[in-house]
């Protein structure tokens, strides 16, 4: 059975006449005629039912009619594939990142990858809470922590990089206030707080769960309340507090990566961090992701994958 059999059989169920499937087909009605005659004999079924008035398909032909447009349609889907893949992307992928992650790292990446593709245009919108992606016509976003529950069905949500948050201090602070050895000691000191993600009120961004870092597979889990003079919404501004020797600060490693490498910040109780903020690609479902948007996914994959921000030996 070849393309062409069953592009026949679905011109025919559509039209209902063989004279007009041959109309549709751009062929002469007797060559319908012989067609599906062959093809009836070849699979040794009767695939329609002739009339005077009409020809409809019998059961066993609608099978194949079904069979044939979901073939077709493959067909159709991988042609346009390769098509698109001998020209250059085009078209505007409208992306949604944080803020902090989105201006130190995000930014940088998206605008080489449009130097790479310069028929492709990116806005880039840098915002405090995830937006609804789908609702405000966004394709995707780059965003830290995971997808939220309710969206788990309705978006697509790919690991671009993996990400800790860590403990630092300045060493200012450090020389005044010591340095703790174990997790239980963070309550006896001043610790900054950040509370992000849209400050929801019922979130205790003053509970640290700190996992251990261990060689081997088994890891211990510390739930510690802080507590400190200074918390804020802002990122940023706790980290120049922290820079300023106000205290103790829990921060993604992208952030504080050059104060680390030049000895503004150290960490403090190294064995232990939070798994928390890893760096997501989400977008909503689809059945078929435009190429520039698939480009774009892939181009960041590459970039944060093996995690630019971790000291290099």
């Amino acid at each position: 059975m070849e393309r062409a059999d069953l592009e026949l059989v679905l011109a025919i169920r559509q039209q209902g006449s063989l004279t007009a499937a041959a109309k549709t087909l751009h062929v002469a009605p007797p060559a319908v005629t012989k067609r599906l005659a062959a093809l009836e004999s070849e699979l040794k079924l009767r695939l329609f039912q002739r009339t005077t008035r009409k020809v409809s398909p019998t059961a066993d032909g609608e099978a194949l009619c079904e069979h044939a447009s979901q073939l077709l349609q493959g067909f159709q889907r991988a042609e346009a594939e390769l098509r698109e893949r001998q020209s250059e992307p085009t078209g505007l992928i409208r992306l949604a990142g944080t803020f902090g992650f989105g201006r130190l790292w995000l930014g940088p990446a998206v605008a080489e990858f449009q130097a790479r593709h310069p028929r492709v245009q990116v806005q880039l919108q840098l915002m405090e809470q995830l937006p609804d992606l789908a609702v405000e016509g966004y394709d995707g976003a780059v965003w830290l922590w995971n997808l939220p529950g309710h969206r788990a069905s309705e978006w697509v949500a790919k690991r671009l990089a993996r990400n800790q948050r860590v403990l630092v201090a300045a060493p200012a602070y450090l020389q005044r206030h010591g340095r703790p050895t174990l997790p239980a000691e963070l309550s006896q000191h001043q610790c900054l707080v950040v509370r992000e993600n849209g400050g929801d009120p019922s979130q205790r961004f003053d509970h640290w769960t700190l996992h251990s870092n261990p060689s081997g597979r088994t890891k211990a889990v510390q739930r510690i309340t802080v507590s400190g003079a200074l918390s804020s919404n802002s990122g940023e501004l706790v980290r120049d507090w922290c820079l300023a020797g106000q205290g103790i600060m829990l921060r993604s490693r992208w952030d504080i990566a050059g104060a680390l490498r030049d000895g503004r910040l150290e960490q403090v109780l190294p064995a232990w961090s939070m798994a928390d903020a890893d760096i997501h690609w989400l977008m909503p479902w689809q059945a078929r992701t435009p190429r520039r948007v698939r480009l774009l996914i892939d181009f960041l994959r590459d970039r944060f994958q093996g995690e630019p921000w971790l000291p290099r030996a």
